[in-house]
């Protein structure tokens, strides 16, 4: 099992950066696939991001391609979502999960969650 907490939303201006961090507790942070996934005001939650357990492969939803970028320490137990060019919309509770085996973009498919952190972009 592990315990995830994130940290460092914040409120933006649009054009803006921010980097999130989501610590995990426990030895076995580098077995895990690890997700980073938002819930829009008013909406469904959503995938961001994913990087597997050695960091060599990463997917990104197309509305953050090239804007946004995960990355993780396993030495301290930390996976990082980079956030440049902030837009409106992506304003949103931001999740860090956790999950085992090849990397996924589900939501269902990640089994430990994070309590969330707000990140508001204003136009």
């Amino acid at each position: 099992q592990v315990h995830l907490v994130e940290s460092g939303g914040g409120l933006v201006q649009a054009g803006d950066s921010l980097r999130l961090s989501c610590a995990a507790s426990g030895r076995t942070f580098s077995t895990y696939v690890m997700g980073w996934f938002r819930q829009p005001p008013g909406k469904e939650q959503e995938f961001v991001a994913a990087i597997d357990q050695r960091a060599v492969s990463r997917t990104y939803a197309d509305s953050v391609k090239g804007r946004f970028t995960i990355s993780r320490n396993n030495a301290e137990n930390t996976v990082y979502l980079r956030m440049t060019n902030l837009k409106h919309e992506d304003t949103a509770v931001y999740y860090c999960a956790a999950t085992g085996g090849l990397i996924k973009r589900t939501i269902t498919e990640y089994n430990y969650w994070g309590q969330g952190t707000q990140v508001t972009v204003s136009s």
